[in-house]
């Protein structure tokens, strides 16, 4: 089956010259191609085509997108898209001056989450999550990640790692399963830590791993969550178990997570809003990427993590919502975008990097996807707009016309 995408306005490849990913000034090099076309064969990006050189007689089907700007698939690197309940008292707290952290300690936060989570059944936790998914990919977004961690006992982390692979058979963009067991101590385990950091180590995370669950194994490294010690221990047995690792790290506090995810190799590093200088440097010099969150600084209106300074020494940056009911209930991947740029300093052409290629390697797949390369999947987001910038300068509005998956049309709105 060969494809035509055809006479786009624009077409923002942004191309990584073979590297998949791009790091420091890197991120502003976005590569726009115009009057050419792309030709897919089956599911892979095969070629570019100038307009004036097209032989229609060797296609199979054209799909249109004149006046359109095409972008990679979007790739949304972390959420917590999983969840029941409404944690809309609490906002109301936060817009009174409550923090995350006092919720947190009076009861609230994650574990109001969780005991939602529990009253439901497999078959509840994913009709409630049917629409959200539907949503993503009328955003363009054609990769998708969805940690656990509302359940926080083996039966309901189990149930919530099912509810996500079903998703992802049943919808037809890839949901990849994070195993986030280690995202707060439940109460039953509040006054009994080790108990509940055995659980994890001895019965999840083997079980997780032996029935291919989840891909990664993440933790929140927190005053109120877990401590850097703590989390090393559970990283060592999911490493073992030949789970990847991703960290939740430097949001409120700095208590040893950033050398811990060093330690480990982390694939990503998430958060960061607290990070300190001289960890900066420390990431500007490996492989790790710098996942930022500016939804969650905007809805619990807290500091910004520092990009500009990320960049500046040469780290690998991403963006994503972070879409949860409690600090970032937010699912708008085009105003986290606007948000990095005007709160954070990025550019555009940054923030497309960050959504794109580099949010692909925080899931260890920008090998395949986040990038409009040769030989990589042609996962397509369509804007309908003749200029790339819009879709920062539209803040919050979804411009996405046509979302493209595997060479396959998978939702239109013209």
């Amino acid at each position: 089956m060969i494809t035509l995408i055809a006479n786009p306005s624009q077409i923002v490849t942004v191309d990584s010259k073979g590297k998949n990913y791009k790091r420091g000034k890197e991120l502003g090099e976005i590569d726009v191609l115009t009057e050419h076309s792309i030709l897919v064969e089956d599911d892979l990006i095969k070629d570019f085509i100038p307009n004036q050189s097209i032989n229609y007689s060797q296609l199979d089907a054209i799909i249109n997108v004149k006046d359109k700007v095409v972008f990679p698939g979007f790739v949304d690197c972390h959420t917590h898209t999983v969840f029941a309940g409404s944690r809309a008292e609490e906002f109301k707290m936060k817009i009174a001056g409550a923090s995350y952290e006092e919720i947190a300690k009076a009861g609230g936060g994650i574990n109001k989450t969780v005991q939602a989570v529990r009253k439901l059944s497999f078959e509840d936790l994913v009709e409630i999550s049917k629409p959200r998914i539907i949503y993503a990919i009328s955003q363009g977004i054609t990769t998708l990640e969805i940690k656990s961690g509302y359940g926080l006992s083996f039966d309901d982390e189990i149930k919530l790692l099912n509810v996500i692979n079903h998703l992802n058979n049943i919808f037809p963009i890839d949901i990849i399963p994070t195993f986030l067991g280690a995202h707060t101590f439940p109460p039953e385990y509040k006054s009994d830590q080790e108990k509940y950091i055995s659980l994890i180590n001895e019965k999840m995370l083997p079980f997780i791993a032996n029935n291919k669950l989840a891909k990664f194994c993440d933790a929140f490294c927190e005053k109120t969550a877990f401590s850097a010690e703590q989390i090393d221990r559970i990283f060592q047995t999911a490493s073992s178990l030949g789970l990847k690792l991703k960290l939740h790290t430097d949001q409120f506090n700095s208590i040893g997570g950033i050398d811990l995810g060093l330690k480990h190799k982390v694939v990503s590093l998430e958060h960061l809003e607290v990070v300190k200088n001289e960890d900066i440097l420390k990431l500007g010099n490996t492989d790790i990427v710098c996942v930022l969150l500016p939804g969650v600084s905007f809805f619990l209106h807290y500091g910004f993590a520092p990009a500009r300074d990320l960049i500046s020494k040469n780290a690998i940056v991403a963006l994503s919502t972070d879409y949860n009911p409690g600090s970032s209930h937010i699912s708008n991947i085009n105003l986290i975008m606007s948000l990095a740029a005007i709160e954070m300093k990025m550019t555009i052409e940054e923030t497309i990097s960050a959504v794109t290629i580099n949010a692909a390697k925080a899931l260890d797949v920008n090998n395949s996807v986040g990038s409009i390369e040769i030989g990589k999947k042609a996962d397509f987001a369509i804007l309908d707009t003749q200029e790339y910038p819009d879709i920062v300068y539209n803040v919050g509005k979804n411009l996405n016309c046509m979302t493209i998956k595997n060479g396959k049309i998978i939702y239109k709105n013209i």
